[in-house]
C-alpha cells in the first residue's frame, strides 16, 4: 500500500511562491496517477491539479492555470506543485491523491489514497 506524505506548505506573502511535495512509501507509485486538492475553511474539498502515471498528461483547475505546476519524479517517488503568484484565496489545506486512474479524473471521489494535507496561508 502507498503512503503519501505533504510538506512545504506555509505563510507566504501574495505574489510568492510555494512548492509542495508528496513523498510516497510502500510500494512504488509509478503506476499511480496523483493529483493535489484543497480545501479552504467552510469549504468543500477541490481539485488543483492533477498528473498521469506516467507524468505525461496534466490537469488544471481554471483558478490555478498558469500559476501552479505539477510534476513528478519517479526516482524519489515524490510529486511537487510549484505554486507561483500566491492570492489569498490560494489558503487552504492542500491534499495529494493517488490513484490508478487513467485517464486523469478531477473527481474526490476517484482517488482511494490520501496524505494528511499541508497548511498554505496566503497573507495579503
Amino acid at each position: 500500500q502507498v503512503q503519501l506524505v505533504e510538506s512545504g506548505g506555509g505563510l507566504v506573502q501574495a505574489g510568492g511562491s510555494l512548492r509542495l511535495s508528496c513523498a510516497a512509501s510502500g510500494r512504488t507509485f509509478g503506476s499511480y496517477a496523483m493529483a493535489w486538492f484543497r480545501q479552504a475553511p467552510g469549504k468543500e474539498r477541490e481539485f488543483v491539479a492533477g498528473i498521469s502515471w506516467n507524468g505525461t498528461n496534466t490537469r488544471y483547475a481554471d483558478s490555478v492555470k498558469g500559476r501552479f505546476t505539477i510534476s513528478r519524479d519517479g526516482a524519489k517517488n515524490t510529486m511537487y506543485l510549484q505554486m507561483n503568484s500566491l492570492k489569498p484565496e490560494d489558503t487552504a489545506v492542500y491534499y495529494c491523491a493517488a490513484d490508478h486512474l487513467e485517464p486523469i479524473t478531477t473527481i474526490l471521489r476517484d482517488f482511494g489514497l490520501w496524505g494528511q494535507g499541508t497548511q498554505v496561508t496566503v497573507a495579503s
